[in-house]
């Protein structure tokens, strides 16, 4: 783990990139790192933390820092996640996202997700009602 990889600095990431929503902490993004099911993608200028069992690849959370948004980060993350996930065996891939997060699902869709089941009311929001989660699956060649 180098300094731009520990879960401090992952944490504030999450933080400055997730601002509608409950960012992750220190605590929740070292135990995921510490499961051997759990991949690393990135640094923290952008990150993915993926989990893959038994064939099937589902990322957790993708946050590139706002510093560094609108320079290509999500997409070269994406792609190399799901890369490194058929790599290493799975065959399908899972996100979720909110409704309301036009811009991440206009990535998904371009790298291939399809929605397949939407979570009522998921995302809680501050000062406004929650928001569904997007369930979205794509296949690996």
């Amino acid at each position: 783990m180098t300094e731009d990889t520990t879960p401090e600095a992952l944490a504030a990431t999450h933080a400055a990139a997730f601002t509608q929503s409950r960012p992750w902490t220190a605590a929740e993004i070292a135990d995921l790192l510490a499961d051997r099911f759990t991949h690393l993608s990135g640094d923290a200028r952008a990150f993915a933390l993926v989990r893959e069992i038994a064939g099937e690849a589902e990322l957790l959370t993708i946050a590139t820092h706002p510093d560094h948004q609108r320079q290509g980060h999500g997409r070269r993350l994406m792609e190399t996640w799901m890369r490194k996930a058929a790599q290493r065996g799975a065959t399908t891939a899972f996100l979720e996202v909110a409704e309301d997060n036009a811009v991440a699902r206009t990535l998904y869709l371009a790298c291939g997700f399809g929605l397949v089941g939407i979570r009522k009311a998921y995302y809680p929001r501050p000062k406004a009602a929650a928001v569904d989660a997007l369930l979205m699956k794509r296949q690996f060649p």
